[in-house]
């Protein structure tokens, strides 16, 4: 642990002193943004006197196919604002006449749709901001951005916007309250860039210059927004946003009667100033989200779902970004699993400039009948800037059980490190863990660092979780390893050629015990063609050795296990392949075939495809085909299983959808089928009515049945 903790403070050391003397990179790139003289319309007509006085950005620059010239499709942005609203307006020309979107889905695929991306850095911190898009057939896009890139679209705020399409242009006129965003409300600018996709010439650009490896509205690369005056103040900001539902459920495996229900309850969401929010929930439900994609589990460990609750998504990179991809200290999922949540309050945002805070408690209820008590959870996180957009965090995160029954604490912190040019990114973290229950080495620490250039993608990652770890409000499927993790590749850029880029890499992980005995890796190559059409084709090959530490059974499906300690290797080689998103018809595979445990054999056979009627409706369907073999002397039982899921996604406007998933999972031996109908009848106030059916796959036998109706309203005060 020693060696290990001076690996990790050397890293830091070394990874501080990349950004010490960072600046803004585009500062040179400046928008002055004048008050409106008379009321803006948004119709998508550009005939306001403002419109004409407004400054024009326009000579983008293209980041693909390369970042070395002006974008050859041109677009022209304007803005300007008044006491209430942020406006800007589009031209986005076309010279090929043609428009390429998926549906009229509000959050839709970036790079399945033609559209335009606005970013606002509202502290000038080159962290954190507030994205907002359109596609060229109207629909909106937006979230919070953290982390100085990823978008989380799961947020949603109430903005308006209309498109106007003709043979040559699509045109875009948007309005965005100040009471929607948080700001500084004493910065005379922010940082700020504009983005556009175009399929059919491929290409994507942006205002201020972004190099081709990273998103086109990374906040290491916006400009100024010159504000000519102070801002204004939102003054009070507060949106209640109840609901009321009844519903209809049975369990028929239970063979229990039928239960109706009617619930009501409520969110408040409370702007305190320009930077900070406070959420305040009761009696929520989350019954119109959006059913998880399910996946076939070979694995040892447990499968990781993203949080979907729209109580929880507000800054919610100070809570559920804490950690990393397999190294969760706070996963919000884990609170309400299976249990109501009484109430809950959420406090998030920015004290100054550099200092954010986030804190949650909630509450849920027990359920006697199942012997769980009912749990209070509190998180803190304090996040600092230091140099030029790095952070340092500490954390605390509790869970108590009501009546003092027990309880899991982890207190951590964190170096967030990104550098100013945005190559250098890493994360360094240590975490404490006690509980009621044995915590003698309970500990997590990691360590990553990644360098990403045009040519170079380089990245490594050293990991320690002690044997006594167990984050119960957390993701972390094991314990007791060390973990490393190194992975190099390079980019070609072949010229005046069908293929874009081709990029050859190299990735490794091992595990080890705490006592350094090697139980698992995987080495292995991959090469990756990207086309200039966006296809994408990938093959690889990898070596795999793993010891068991538990017995498993390697098909999850037959019940037969291997013993722990019984050691295993194989190698494997697999294909891949995305097609062109322009098409209607859109196809994609992926393929394993090899080694397997006890000298079996695995191949694997996953694909997707779908077709759209543009821009109303999309047909869609994924499948995955798993077949296992072992030698008859092995005492394994093969194993063949289907995954099949078909969909249907009707976009009837911009504000009605309707849904039909349907997952066959012959692994689990279920057969589930998800409707869902969704009106917005005003912005963010929606009606749903929402279906869903479980059955065996064996007789088709049903499991169990519900139908919920439910409406929520969003209200300002």
């Amino acid at each position: 642990m020693a060696l290990f903790s001076r690996t990790v403070l050397l890293l830091t050391l070394i990874c501080s002193h990349l950004t010490l003397y960072a600046q803004k990179k585009n500062a040179a790139y400046q928008y002055s943004i004048k008050k409106a003289n008379s009321g803006i319309v948004v119709d998508g007509i550009l005939d306001e006197a403002d419109w004409t006085l407004a400054q024009s950005a326009e000579d983008f620059f293209m980041i693909l196919p390369m970042d070395t010239s002006f974008a050859r499709v041109e677009t022209e942005v304007k803005m300007c604002y008044d006491d209430k609203y942020i406006y800007f307006s589009v031209v986005n020309h076309i010279p090929h006449q043609k428009y390429v979107v998926e549906s009229l889905r509000r959050d839709w695929n970036f790079g399945k749709n033609d559209n335009f991306l606005i970013v606002f850095d509202t502290y000038n911190d080159l962290t954190n901001g507030f994205a907002f898009g359109i596609n060229a057939a109207g629909a909106q896009w937006d979230g919070q951005q953290y982390d100085g890139g990823p978008v989380n679209l799961n947020w949603d705020n109430k903005w308006f916007s209309e498109v106007k399409q003709y043979e040559d242009r699509w045109v875009v006129e948007a309005s965005i309250p100040f009471k929607s965003i948080r700001y500084n409300k004493n910065l005379t600018s922010w940082g700020i860039n504009f983005g556009r996709m175009d399929l059919t010439s491929t290409e994507k650009s942006s205002w201020a210059p972004v190099p081709r490896q990273f998103p086109s509205i990374s906040s290491a690369f916006t400009g100024d927004l010159i504000w000519d005056a102070a801002l204004p103040k939102p003054g009070a900001n507060v949106s209640l946003i109840p609901y009321a539902l009844t519903a209809t459920s049975k369990n028929h495996s239970a063979e229990t009667p039928r239960k109706n229900r009617f619930e009501a309850g409520g969110d408040v969401k409370v702007s305190l100033g320009t930077a900070l929010n406070l959420d305040l929930t009761y009696n929520p439900d989350f019954s119109q989200v959006e059913v998880d994609q399910q996946q076939t589990n070979l694995d040892r460990f447990e499968l990781f779902f993203p949080e979907r609750r729209q109580f929880f998504l507000e800054n919610d990179d100070l809570f559920n970004n804490l950690g990393l991809d397999r190294i969760r200290p706070f996963f919000s999922r884990r609170i309400g699993l299976g249990v109501p949540i009484n109430y809950g309050a959420r406090l998030s945002g920015k004290l100054t400039k550099s200092l954010r805070i986030g804190a949650m408690q909630i509450n849920t209820a027990g359920v006697e009948a199942e012997n769980i008590s009912g749990q209070n959870f509190t998180v803190v996180s304090v996040q600092q800037k230091v140099f030029s957009r790095s952070n340092i965090m500490g954390v605390l995160i509790n869970k108590d059980e009501v009546g003092g029954k027990g309880f899991n604490r982890n207190i951590g912190a964190e170096y967030n490190l990104a550098s100013a040019n945005n190559k250098w990114r890493g994360k360094f973290m240590y975490y404490q863990l006690d509980s009621d229950k044995k915590a003698d080495d309970a500990a997590l620490a990691a360590a990553q660092i990644n360098y990403n250039d045009k040519e170079w993608s380089i990245s490594g990652q050293l990991e320690r979780v002690g044997a006594d770890y167990n984050a119960e409000v957390g993701f972390v499927p094991r314990n007791s390893y060390y973990r490393i993790s190194p992975r190099i590749g390079y980019n070609f850029f072949p010229s005046a050629s069908k293929v874009l880029s081709h990029s050859p890499s190299l990735f490794h992980f091992s595990f080890f015990d705490l006592q350094g005995r090697n139980t698992e890796y995987t080495t292995g190559i991959m090469y990756n063609v990207e086309f200039r059409t966006k296809a994408v084709l990938s093959w690889y090959t990898a070596k795999d050795y793993i010891k068991l530490l538990v017995d498993f059974d390697p098909t999850n499906f037959t019940g037969i296990r291997l013993p722990a300690g019984s050691q295993h290797h194989w190698a494997s080689t697999g294909i891949n392949f995305t097609s062109k998103p322009q098409s209607m018809f859109t196809y994609g595979f992926q393929s394993r075939i090899g080694g397997y445990y006890e000298d079996g054999f695995r191949l694997r056979l996953q694909g997707d495809m779908a077709y759209r009627f543009q821009p109303y409706a999309q047909i869609a369907l994924a499948a995955e085909y798993n077949d296992i073999n072992f030698d008859e002397n092995t005492g394994l039982k093969d194993a063949r299983f289907w995954l099949i899921g078909p969909k249907i996604d009707i976009t009837l406007t911009n504000n009605l959808y309707f849904t039909t998933f349907i997952q066959y999972n012959e692994q689990i031996k279920n057969l589930n089928i998800n409707s869902r109908l969704q009106w917005r009848y005003k912005p963010v106030s929606d009606i749903y009515l929402v279906y869903t059916d479980n059955y065996g796959t064996e007789q088709l036998n049903i499991k169990n049945r519900a139908v919920v109706l439910k409406a929520t309203y969003w209200g300002n005060i």
